[in-house]
């Protein structure tokens, strides 16, 4: 990926891997530097994760913390080394607890791999879980 330039379709690429839940196309994206900021933690980013294997220990702490996780009508946008995603977040925690909200995703690209994925989501109460039927 270090000769191409990052494009709408490569963050759409990311976003399916999420979907699919899928940690190795995810981790093929990232740089080897790179760098994971989550939606919540302790510091002004919220939590941070540096280098591949933190960061890699961070999107998947994002499955086991919300098992159903989905990030939903995705738009994505490049301008440059910089870059945006849109989406609804959907997911349940263990507990019942449903989180549906609008988020975005702020990228860094370098070589033609996201360096940094700095998250933000709306601090929404969760929603009522669907209706069984």
């Amino acid at each position: 990926m270090s000769d191409t330039q990052v494009t709408v379709a490569t963050l759409q690429a990311f976003n399916d891997a999420w979907n699919r839940h899928d940690i190795d196309a995810l981790m093929a994206f990232m740089a080897d530097d790179c760098e994971f900021h989550a939606v919540a933690g302790p510091e002004l980013t919220g939590r941070a994760f540096r280098g591949r294997a933190a960061v890699r220990e961070g999107f998947l702490l994002a499955w086991q913390t919300f098992p159903d996780a989905a990030w939903v009508d995705g738009e994505h946008f490049v301008s440059g080394q910089r870059g945006v995603s849109e989406s609804t977040f959907r997911g349940t925690r263990a507990d019942g607890t449903r989180i549906e909200a609008r988020m975005v995703d702020v990228f860094t690209f370098r070589d033609g791999r996201i360096a940094v994925k700095n998250a933000y989501r709306k601090d929404r109460p969760p929603v009522a879980a669907p209706a069984a039927n």
